[in-house]
């Protein structure tokens, strides 16, 4: 009936559940999960991220930079039952923990800012969510300030999501006006007002008279959006029929699971307010660990113990420590999941690890020592099972790496391994074309402390460097030179003889080696070491590049019965093409990326300015496909302008923007641009 709580008496308690707190930089998330610790009982005081002593943020560089730079996971416990909280980092630069973390949740828990200008920073989010089929709820925060429009602020979410947001509750007003205060909430579907009061749980009080209207209307919009899934329930609602509230709950419960429907709750983690009823929501409606383990490819029947792994760090004390979610069955010390055996299973509370001796299904669970297992692997005590873990996400800065002591490469190389595979969107080797040792990761404060990780835990003094653009050059026109060798030293000397024909090929048609020597003017033997003589000779031409797409005819030359040799004619390979380049009108030519730059609309302008600007070439955009409000833009921009080019972008679009790029052509740059390089070239001597 309307007007009645919940009843809790006769229900079971649910298996361990998983709740991810996913938002974007500074929406409260690690003030929020101060404050479920706090409510749940797992802390007795609150900490704050000024402060640096909050549960979330508690490793080095979280605390020195003031933001998450990690995903946290604490186990607690609710009304006898227990839950797992999963603080994930809310840059961009890290949002793939974030991913990592949704992927084994039972609910995401998107924390927002209340102010409407932001919401578009939540739209990569709810994309990732719906396109994964997360069932996720909303929670505004930092709502305890005056001149907060929710109307607005969920207009705005709505426009950017693609299931229907239902509104949960209504804000209580200190005042007339939609600026006033909020001092309370109205829960929709019981129909009873509480009123926050400082330090201590809501207080129940009669619902003010004027929002009775508001209330109704609410309610009434959120039957409408419930009765879209449910025949019955609209049934009910045209027959003018008040649905009993278990029927309500039921849908939501229902309609959550299936991620069909978004709660929107609003409130302050700072004064903890709507919290508890937070808790609640999440303790009635939360779908328990069996809808996740059907979404990630299993039914768990318990004929196994089936494990997703979803972050994979690096110890002193434990090795290659795996966190893991059970997903059918139960584990114990001494199980073996493929070639690893657990030993030392733990239950995670932030960086504190307490022994476990059985981890049940549901449960987040800890597993240190671990040599096989990787994030992203799902696998049974029958062995590995087909995953339907996402791609990590591609690269889109990068830096160049350099040890600074004699020796430390190969320990350098270990310690990026084990980096990337903490952090799967950070990818490490050396470049194709200069050789340079690569670092890529989401942006410049990812790698930052990537570097930071390197110094602190392995001890590495690593210097960086701009990453070197693959330049290389070519030829313009036709050439001819003859490269002599002769070198006396006592006894046998050196000497080869060789002529060659140079000629410019298509773009991308490569290096073409022929000969035509008549008349034994060079023995068969040496015609492989010219044509190795002048492919090293290639290596490096006029400008100081790799030469690429010429094609080499050697047509004539002359050896010595005693002092040829194979060196000799290497070295007159060498001579002659590096003569006939100089000739042959080099050009230097620079790698071009092909692009695909994603956008809100709003924002669309702007991004056509910012490649325009960094001599791109726009071939189109249009609506991206799946994402409502936003555009795709297909360029082709220089890889040197593209180094920092994320930066920028986010700049322009509230950290929303980003790109994926794939290496296309070769093109020719001319002018004062490619006298800067080929002087920039010789002066570092690279």
């Amino acid at each position: 009936m309307p007007g009645t709580a919940r009843s809790t008496s006769s229900s079971a308690p649910h298996p361990p559940r998983v709740a991810a707190l996913i938002g974007p930089y500074s929406s409260g998330k690690t003030s929020l999960l101060e404050s479920l610790l706090l409510a749940t009982g797992r802390i007795h005081r609150k900490g704050s991220i000024r402060d640096h002593n909050t549960v979330g943020d508690n490793n080095p560089q979280s605390r020195a930079r003031e933001m998450s730079t990690e995903l946290t996971s604490v186990q607690t416990t609710y009304l006898g039952e227990e839950w797992h909280f999963i603080d994930c980092p809310g840059s961009v630069d890290f949002a793939q923990d974030a991913r990592e973390a949704a992927m084994i949740c039972d609910v995401a828990i998107v924390v927002v800012d209340c102010d409407p200008t932001r919401v578009m920073t939540v739209a990569p989010i709810l994309k990732f969510l719906d396109r994964n089929r997360i069932p996720h709820l909303i929670f505004i925060n930092k709502t305890d300030h005056a001149g907060i429009s929710l109307r607005n602020n969920i207009d705005a979410l709505q426009s950017i999501s693609e299931r229907p947001l239902i509104l949960r509750e209504i804000p209580i007003r200190d005042g007339d006006g939609h600026d006033a205060a909020i001092t309370g909430f109205v829960d929709i579907v019981s129909e009873r007002a509480y009123q926050y009061l400082e330090g201590q749980p809501s207080k129940l009080i009669t619902m003010p008279s004027s929002l009775s209207n508001r209330e109704g209307e609410a309610r009434e919009g959120l039957l409408e959006t419930l009765a879209d899934f449910d025949d019955a329930l609209l049934e009910q609602i045209l027959e003018d029929q008040a649905p009993a509230a278990d029927t309500i709950y039921d849908n939501l419960e229902q309609d959550l699971a299936k991620d069909l429907i978004v709660p929107v709750f609003f409130g302050s983690a700072e004064q903890d307010h709507g919290i508890v009823r937070l808790l609640k929501a999440l303790r009635h409606e939360a779908p328990t660990s069996d809808v996740c383990a059907h979404r990630l490819g299993i039914e768990p029947d318990g004929s196994q113990s089936v494990l997703q792994i979803f972050k994979t760090v690096h110890l002193s004390h434990a090795g290659r420590f795996c966190f893991a979610r059970v997903l059918s069955g139960q584990i114990k010390n001494g199980d073996a999941f493929g070639p690893d055996k657990v030993s030392s299973l733990c239950t995670l509370i932030a960086d504190k690890h307490e022994k476990l001796d059985l981890g049940v299904t549901g449960a987040v669970v800890g597993l240190p020592r671990v040599e096989k297992l990787r994030t992203g692997t799902l696998i049974g005590t029958d062995g590995q099972i087909d995953s339907l873990w996402p791609d990590p996400l591609p690269p889109l800065y990068q830096t160049g790496l350099e040890v600074t002591k004699p020796g430390d490469d190969v320990k350098l190389s270990e310690a990026l391994r084990h980096l990337c595979e903490q952090d799967r969107s950070l990818t490490f080797g050396h470049h194709e074309s200069t050789g340079q040792l690569v670092l890529s990761g989401q942006g410049d404060i990812h790698l930052q402390c990537a570097l930071a990780h390197l110094h602190d835990h392995y001890h590495l003094e690593i210097a960086t460097t701009p990453v070197l653009t693959g330049y290389q050059e070519t030829i313009r026109k036709p050439s001819a030179a003859r490269g002599r060798y002769k070198k006396q030293t006592g006894g046998h000397g050196q000497f080869g003889d060789a002529a060659i024909e140079l000629r410019p090929q298509g773009r991308g048609d490569g290096f073409e080696f022929s000969e035509h020597i008549v008349g034994g003017a060079i023995p068969r033997q040496y015609i492989s070491a010219v044509e190795k003589g002048v492919r090293d000779g290639l290596r490096s031409g006029p400008l100081g590049f790799p030469v690429i797409d010429v094609a080499v005819k050697l047509v004539d030359g002359s050896y010595h019965t005693v002092d040829s040799s194979d060196q000799a004619f290497q070295m007159a390979g060498r001579i002659a093409i590096g003569d006939a380049l100089k000739d042959a009108g080099p050009v230097l030519l620079e790698p071009v990326d092909q692009c695909t730059v994603s956008i809100p609309s709003d924002f669309t302008s702007k991004a056509q300015r910012l490649v325009s600007t960094r001599r791109g070439q726009i071939l189109g955009f249009n609506a991206k496909d799946g994402w409502q409000g936003w555009d795709e833009i297909d360029v082709q921009i220089p890889t040197s302008e593209t180094a920092d080019m994320v930066t920028e972008l986010r700049s322009l679009t509230q950290g929303t923007g980003f790109f994926t790029r794939r290496y296309s052509h070769m093109q020719e740059l001319a002018g004062k641009q490619a006298d800067s390089v080929v002087a920039q070239h010789q002066k570092s001597g690279k």
